[in-house]
């Protein structure tokens, strides 16, 4: 039986655990061959080695995503080997500190936005010619509720990912007459370490599982997917259109 994403390439940046993992091995099942992009090489090691029993196979690449060049020189390479991108999932994020915003170091909030926001944007600039050369490119960001809620004591990351999401939104319209599709992900709560460092009493019973998450993640990701600048919010599971402030 053909696999779904038989022969199509997808980056997963913050592969090496959670839901970057999770999504990795999802798109691998469905027959994609895997970028998986973290800082944690055992991560990226597991992960290949998940990935290899399920039949696929992944390229791992080490890397923090503040380093601009690095992610720069990971297009060129993409260019090189394969001279197109088909999926692009953005993942990687942190919580950062969890504090009132006065008791918020300037670097604490400069390191949230580097990652959450900062390193995103490079990877549009530099995914961006690769995802236009698949006959169907498609994106992906990860994003969180606290953006629209302007959720208290962890107002970088709020901020980081409302930032992201308009980011992005801004990059659908852009592209919105090319064959690149662009969305949004919304996960909610969700048994991961950055859930537990948030929410240390919380029963992670309670909690879907990443692996559930990635599995609604995929069909985002594939060819017959039309949709682009809309948020796809997890718990409810539908289909969002973003509108103004009433």
């Amino acid at each position: 039986m053909t696999k779904p994403l038989a022969d199509r390439i997808a980056l997963v940046t913050g592969a090496s655990r959670g839901i970057g993992y999770a999504t990795a091995l999802a798109l691998a099942k469905a027959g994609a061959h895997i970028v998986a992009v973290a800082r944690t090489q055992g991560g990226l090691e597991e992960l290949d080695d998940e990935i290899r029993k399920l039949g696929g196979s992944a390229t791992l690449v080490p890397l923090n995503l503040t380093d601009s060049d690095g992610i720069a020189r990971l297009g060129a390479g993409l260019h090189e080997r394969y001279g197109k991108l088909d999926i692009l999932v953005g993942n990687a994020g942190v919580l950062g500190p969890s504090s009132p915003i006065g008791h918020i170091e300037l670097k604490s909030f400069t390191d949230v936005m580097a990652i959450n926001v900062s390193a995103n944007f490079q990877l549009i600039r530099c995914m961006e010619p690769l995802l236009k050369q698949s006959d169907a490119g498609r994106a992906v960001f990860i994003t969180s509720g606290a953006a629209n809620k302007a959720t208290a004591y962890v107002s970088p990351y709020a901020a980081s990912k409302a930032a992201l999401e308009t980011l992005a939104r801004a990059w659908a319209q852009e592209t919105a007459n090319t064959k690149l599709r662009v969305n949004l992900f919304n996960p909610g709560p969700v048994r991961t370490r950055m859930r537990a460092t948030l929410m240390p009493g919380e029963d992670p019973a309670t909690l879907d599982t990443p692996e559930q998450v990635a599995e609604l993640i995929v069909p985002m990701c594939a060819p017959d997917w039309t949709e682009t600048g809309k948020f796809y919010d997890y718990k409810t599971r539908s289909l969002m259109s973003f509108r103004s402030p009433a």
